[in-house]
Order: structure tokens, then sequence, then C-alpha cells
């Protein structure tokens, strides 16, 4: 299907010079240092202000990324030295903050995802509430249906119980990362820099009349290759036995079939960044792009959440029902990444569609 892409060397669009990078940075930078102080007005991560410093934190994640990825486009307009200097600083800060919440979500996931599977509570207080429960005296269907499910319910609360115990600690530690990352010389360091960033933006003298556009396209150009790289015919299938087979091994090196879709996600990102330069504000809704976003999100997520189970899995001396209720978790969670795969083929061999 013919795909309608908002072309960024069309010569009708008009040239779009430096300075538009320019007013773009400095609005990131300024968004930057708002966000700045909103998490120090909110205590920094105190219990009193912890809704203000989540979003406080998100926000600073947020204007990071989008400084970091313009930096990446469009290199050539800027001080080199500068740039290179500032790029991996903003990735440390953006990837420290967002580690907290990572962990959080991958454990509600998980146990909602044992919840669904087993039909049981996942703490052990209230699963020994839910499997006292008397059975049904018509007994069961499918006998082996109900036995499997019956053995997946009683590994279900202990299973639940070691993420939580692992996630909760992980999250802890990053959020106690996270506080010495703000408070560190070397975050101060990127947070002067950005706001000299908010009012003087280091262009190269040729920048004030550059075009825009053939950085942005060749941004899109890469997107569109590593995409054309996927195994989309391979997604498109709703089962992929080698993906669960890798997972179930004892090799805890990150799943080779991931990778390349990760790598699409971190190129949509650039390429949704680069075209925030070029429109400003008044950058159109792309459906395509954000459904397909979405999809490799979901991606990521289940990605993750899949490592985590198999990793718990991997914990020495755990009862054998418990490692049988992560197998299965794992599995749940590795066909969520299959499912994640399908929804971005879907999503992006449609026409693109703008809203207003």
């Amino acid at each position: 299907m013919a795909q309608q892409h908002l072309d960024p060397t069309d010569p009708a669009a008009g040239v779009v010079t430096g300075e538009s990078l320019a007013g773009y940075l400095r609005a990131q930078a300024t968004e930057f240092l708002r966000a700045l102080r909103l998490h120090r007005e909110t205590g920094g991560g105190s219990a009193a202000g912890a809704g203000g410093s989540v979003d406080a934190a998100r926000a600073l994640r947020r204007s990071a990324r989008r400084i970091s990825g313009s930096l990446h486009t469009f290199r050539p307009l800027l001080d080199p030295d500068w740039s290179e200097e500032m790029r991996p600083e903003l990735a440390w800060l953006s990837g420290t903050l967002g580690l907290e919440h990572a962990y959080e979500g991958r454990l509600e996931r998980l146990l909602l995802a044992l919840h669904r599977l087993s039909g049981a509570a996942v703490f052990p207080a209230q699963a020994v509430a839910t499997t006292s429960a008397p059975a049904n005296s018509a007994g069961p269907a499918h006998p082996a249906a109900a036995q499997e499910r019956g053995n997946l319910t009683v590994g279900a609360a202990k299973a639940g119980a070691l993420l939580e115990r692992q996630l909760t600690l992980a999250r802890t530690r990053a959020h106690s990362t996270a506080l010495q990352a703000l408070g560190s010389s070397r975050f101060h360091a990127v947070a002067d820099k950005v706001a000299v960033l908010a009012s003087e933006v280091p262009l190269t003298p040729a920048a004030a009349t550059a075009d825009l556009r053939p950085p942005a396209a060749a941004a899109e150009e890469r997107l569109t290759d590593a995409v054309t790289a996927l195994p989309l015919v391979t997604a498109g299938h709703p089962y992929n036995a080698e993906a669960l087979v890798h997972g179930l091994s004892p090799d805890p090196a990150p799943h080779p079939q991931d990778g390349p879709w990760h790598q699409v996600r971190l190129l949509l990102r650039l390429h949704r960044y680069a075209r925030e330069v070029l429109h400003g504000g008044k950058l159109p809704v792309e459906m395509r792009l954000l459904t397909a976003g979405q999809a490799l999100n979901r991606h990521r997520d289940a990605s993750e959440a899949a490592a985590a189970a198999a990793q718990a899995a991997r914990t020495p001396r755990i009862a054998p029902a418990t490692a049988y209720a992560l197998g299965v978790l794992h599995a749940d969670q590795r066909h969520e990444v299959e499912a994640a795969r399908f929804a971005f083929q879907q999503a992006w061999q449609k026409q693109t569609a703008k809203v207003p």
C-alpha cells in the first residue's frame, strides 16, 4: 500500500533555516528549566510532593530527549565540540530519571498479567483466602485445563511476591540514584549548559542560511531503512517459537530479535523530533506515526517485562510451582511482544492520516 509522507525536501514547503532550530532548542531548554524549578519546589521526591516531583521528572526527561535528539539530527549546524559533549550527558540524565518509573510500570504490568493468567490474587495473604475457597462441586468442563490453571494459581502468589520484592528493591535503588544524580556536580553542569542554551544556541556560521529539511529527510530515511530491515513477515504470524525458546534458555543476554525493534523505536522518536523542529508549534498529528510509536512502546514494555520474569525464574532454590508460574508469565509477555510487532506492522502499512 502506498504511503503518504510529509516530504521534508518538498520545495513548495519553503526553506526552514537554522533560526527555527535555534528557536526550538531555546523553547526546550526553557521547558527543562521550568521542570527543574518545579522539581525543586515539590521537594525533589519527598512524600508530600511526590506527584509533582514525578511530573517534573517526566518533563525533564521529555525536554532532555528532544534537545539530545535535535543535536543528533542537526549536528552539522551546531558547534561540534559543544554538541558532542552535551548529547551523552542528556542521555545519561534521561536514562537515570526514567529507571524508577520503568521498574514501577514493569511490576504493575507483571502483577496484572499474573492475576489475569491465574485468576487469583498475586500476593500471599490474598492467595490463601483464594485457594481455601470450596471447589465447584459440578466439576470443571475441561479437567486438564483446570489442573493446569490450578498449578498456576498455586505458584502465582509466590511468583508475585518474588517479583514485587525484586522490582521494588530495584525501584528503590533507582529512586536513590536519581536523587543523587540531581544533586551531583555532573547534573549541575548539565543544567548550567541548558540555562545558557535557553538564551544562546551555538550554531555554526553557515546555519543561518542552511536548510533544515535535508537532515530531517535523512532521519526519515534512516527510519524507513530500519523498518524495511525488520522481519515484518514474522511479525505477521501469531506465534514466534524462536522468541520463546530463547527467552526460556539459561542465557541472560537480551533477546536477539528485540534489538532491531528497539532501534526502530529510537529512530521513530528522532524522526518525530525532526518534524517538530520543521513545523514548530504547527505540527499536524500523523496517526500512522502515533499508532506505530505506541505499538513500539508496548513492545519495549513487554520485552523488558518478559526479561524480568525470566530473571526471577533464575532465582536459586525457588519452588517448582513458582518457577512454573514465572515461565507461563514469561511466555505471556513474549506473546505480548509478538502482538505489539503485529500492531506496528498494521499501523506502518496504513496510509498517513492527519488530523487538525
